[in-house]
């Protein structure tokens, strides 16, 4: 269905209308100049962010459900990285004439998985025309009491340096769909070329052999076997809400904590500038998905590099009190890796033969 013929207002209702407020917090949702929210004994978190076709995603190698999903999942991650529970959702997206009626509401149906799997309302945003691709602009409201709140800047010396999951395997999974649309691209200039001479040469049937070949190129067949962990970390990530609860239920308080985003090294980065430390964590300790190993030996990439400068996995990246070793040891899907020192002995990644090397922030820069 062409998007003109709803119009906006169409549009919204056509987008929105089986929405169901879950959260008390919530009080008016779509459908009026504003939403309503009233929050009375807790602290509010906003946290906003922008995808821009061409730079953060790639429509060559995501479908619009799966862009979705990973747009809300990116702000929730977020608000759990602030120790806090993300309550409402506001979308905002720009789209330009390749895009139908179905295209949206397959991106709204990956919102609404994302926002279902952790009880969230979507309650706003705005649509418009776009002459420069697809933007997609999500901001997420969180709530979390004032004491329990964590922030960048509390790490201090001996604490432990904990992360969730596993590392680099987001990046192992774009570096794969990156190859595949190389091949696919590749072979298609090749027939294109191909054809090109044919017509030139005037070999008429050389010539519908190729537009034959050439057409067949949509039935295309990327090589993802054995890699698709690294292509669900990637195109399907998950904010670790989890271990949220995790350390709620261990009575565990981070004393600093962020999500990693654009990369561990980078993320170890803020954390050290704003809590005025420094940190040394060791290579052996960084969880590593045997997966990311092998895609990392088949593009002859150093995996380590890979883990602490690839980005997206959206895993936490988090400090405790050496006190709360023992019950951080415990916990299923928590690895240390480090400890938090003095400032003026810098960042440093201590090797598996022992050497130490300073941390530099090499992850993902957006301007």
């Amino acid at each position: 269905m062409d998007i003109a013929k709803l119009g906006e207002f169409g549009l919204i209702h056509e987008l929105t209308k089986d929405i169901k407020l879950k959260n008390a917090s919530s009080r008016y949702g779509v459908g009026d100049d504003c939403a309503v929210m009233h929050y009375p004994d807790s602290e509010v978190l906003v946290t906003s962010d922008m995808l821009m076709e061409g730079v953060h995603f790639d429509l060559t190698y995501i479908d619009m459900e799966h862009l979705g999903y990973k747009a809300a999942m990116v702000n929730l991650s977020d608000i759990f990285a602030m120790n806090g529970t993300p309550r409402q959702l506001i979308v905002s997206i720009a789209v330009d004439k390749r895009f139908e009626v179905e295209d949206l509401q397959a991106f709204y149906r990956g919102l609404r998985m994302a926002c279902d799997k952790w009880g969230v309302d979507i309650v706003g945003g705005d649509t418009t025309t776009s002459r420069t691709g697809l933007t997609v602009s999500v901001t997420c409201v969180g709530e979390a009491q004032s004491g329990e709140i964590v922030y960048r800047n509390g790490a201090s010396e001996t604490d432990l340096i904990c992360v969730s999951g596993d590392l680099g395997a987001a990046y192992m999974g774009l570096q794969l769909l990156e190859r595949e649309k190389g091949v696919y691209y590749g072979q298609v200039d090749d027939l294109q070329r191909k054809l090109k001479e044919a017509k030139a040469a005037g070999d008429n049937a050389l010539v519908l052999k190729l537009t034959h070949d050439l057409n067949g190129m949509s039935d295309f067949q990327p090589d993802f076997s054995g890699k698709e962990y690294l292509l669900q970390r990637q195109l399907q990530p998950e904010a670790r809400g989890d271990i949220i609860v995790k350390l709620r239920e261990a009575g565990v308080r981070p004393t600093a904590m962020m999500d990693i985003s654009d990369g561990l090294s980078s993320e170890l980065m803020h954390i050290c500038k704003q809590s005025h430390c420094g940190c040394r964590i060791y290579e052996k300790n960084i969880p590593i998905d045997y997966q990311t190993a092998v895609m990392a030996e088949e593009l002859n990439m150093n995996v380590t590099t890979c883990a602490l400068n690839g980005g997206e996995d959206y895993e936490l990246l988090f400090t405790v009190p050496i006190g709360d070793h023992e019950k951080v040891d415990a916990m299923e899907d928590v690895r240390q890796i480090g400890y938090i020192t003095k400032e003026n002995l810098g960042a440093m990644l201590v090797t598996r033969d022992g050497n130490e090397f300073e941390l530099k922030a090499q992850g993902w820069n957006p301007l």
